[in-house]
């Protein structure tokens, strides 16, 4: 793959919910890329000029994540986040994308397949978690990992750091450094975004998906890769893809690799 060359741009898309921001690159055909809780479009940093050399790749930060605006919590849902998505893309005047999700936005992009499949070209799932009735009984009432009491010597972010270290690489202070700085933005949402992931009914929704779809696992990501395979299964046509080496933050541990692999694969469907 060639050196980056196409930069990032920055800007606020209206919606029914408020303004939400959007870094992009490049030109031609529209890839969305929807992160994970409780980051923000810099899970996309390295990656949205990679794409942005064959695509134009729009990275939104999720209402409540990032620099877009808040929502109380009891208003979050994935359908709501779907909806908010694709006015996102009224906002920018397009018709159609490709769409790319990151474990939690894995799941929003299915949900945006699922409800609107002429306006998804193609799909990327990228360490989607399967959230079905006897997931959603197992987690119910329990911690999320980012679930931690604020305590005002600032100890709560070293909790933070040490819960989230045993799934980023050895010695890669960097990774949890940015991971940190979005979780701080995020506030109460560093923990809630997975509870909206937990209520999401994935079992009634996912033979819905008619879009091409790529399911990409990252081969030591403990909490999605054991999903990959009934995911793959569950959608028709889709094309199963492991990058071994990857971990929970997949998309900015490895940019490079992953960014090859949604072009490849856009490329034959896009």
């Amino acid at each position: 793959m060639q050196s980056t060359t196409s930069p990032i741009r920055r800007q606020f898309i209206h919606t029914s919910a408020g303004p939400l921001h959007v870094a992009s690159a490049g030109a031609g055909f529209p890839v969305l890329l929807l992160h994970q809780t409780p980051r923000s479009w810099d899970e996309f940093r390295e990656v949205l000029p990679l794409l942005g050399q064959g695509f134009h790749a729009i990275a939104i930060d999720t209402i409540g994540f990032g620099d877009s605006c808040k929502l109380p919590l009891e208003q979050h849902s994935i359908e709501r986040w779907a909806q908010l998505a694709l006015e996102v893309m009224d906002g920018m005047g397009l018709q159609k994308a490709a769409v790319v999700g990151h474990h939690t936005g894995a799941v929003t992009a299915m949900e945006m397949a699922a409800a609107s499949p002429q306006r998804v070209a193609a799909l990327v799932l990228s360490s989607c978690p399967f959230n079905d009735a006897a997931r959603r009984t197992a987690h119910a009432g329990k911690r999320t990992i980012d679930d931690v009491e604020v305590r005002a010597d600032g100890s709560h972010l070293q909790e933070l750091w040490q819960r989230r270290q045993p799934f980023y690489p050895e010695g890669d202070t960097e990774l949890l450094t940015r991971f940190i700085g979005d979780a701080i933005k995020a506030g109460a949402m560093a923990s809630h975004g997975h509870i909206v992931v937990r209520n999401y009914r994935m079992e009634e929704r996912i033979g819905q998906v008619r879009a091409p779809t790529l399911v990409l696992r990252a081969g030591r990501d403990p909490h999605a890769a054991p999903y990959a395979d009934h995911i793959a299964a569950a959608i028709h046509g889709s094309r199963l893809q492991t990058l071994e080496e990857g971990m929970v933050p997949l998309p900015d541990q490895i940019p490079a690799r992953f960014a090859q692999a949604v072009m490849e694969f856009l490329q034959q469907h896009c």
